[in-house]
């Protein structure tokens, strides 16, 4: 089972041409001769790759960052998407981000960053928790429960991630009350 962005961008590479006909080679390649689609705009190049030819959400993914990589665009690092969501009208809840991550991180030394364009998940052996600049004054707490404990803060939540359940954080000073929530997921989602 794929357990990185690598790893699951490796294993669809590994079966592309048996599920579409194409290998990534030649995905790239068309996309770049017929699309008429700007390659660094990887949304655009998977709504080509959907419209034009059906091609399947993890498969459409990998083409985009294959088309893009070879246009110059280099993915940025877990510091690097932390620092592209915390600028401009986010900016002022960096402080919020920066407790939270803490703490997550201190739950234990299996838990790892990982980093995504609108939020950074933390990943035990699943991951248990979503951090995500949701507005200019909030920052959404996406936590995975597999039996949710009962504490009003926690609303249902299709995201960010793969939460079940959302706090929304205003203050620096309400990242201490969630420390149980946050262990809770922790636990929930361990070996």
């Amino acid at each position: 089972m794929a357990t990185s962005p690598d790893d699951m961008r490796a294993a669809v590479t590994a079966s592309m041409a048996d599920r579409t006909g194409r290998t990534l080679d030649q995905w790239a390649t068309l996309v770049h001769d017929t699309s008429g689609v700007d390659p660094l705009d990887q949304n655009a190049v998977r709504r080509w790759l959907k419209d034009v030819h059906g091609v399947p959400q993890n498969t459409r993914w990998t083409i985009a960052f294959e088309v893009a990589e070879r246009a110059g665009w280099e993915r940025p690092d877990v510091d690097g998407y932390v620092e592209l969501q915390y600028t401009g009208r986010t900016a002022g809840l960096r402080p919020i981000y920066d407790a939270l991550e803490r703490a997550l991180l201190a739950l234990g030394d299996d838990v790892r960053r990982e980093g995504r364009s609108t939020y950074v998940p933390f990943v035990r052996a699943r991951q248990f928790a979503a951090v995500a600049a949701t507005t200019a004054t909030r920052v959404d707490v996406g936590l995975r429960f597999v039996d949710p404990p009962d504490d009003p803060r926690l609303v249902p939540a299709r995201s960010p991630g793969s939460a079940t359940h959302r706090v929304a954080v205003t203050d620096v000073s309400q990242v201490g009350e969630l420390l149980p929530l946050l262990r809770a997921a922790y636990e929930q989602n361990g070996r």
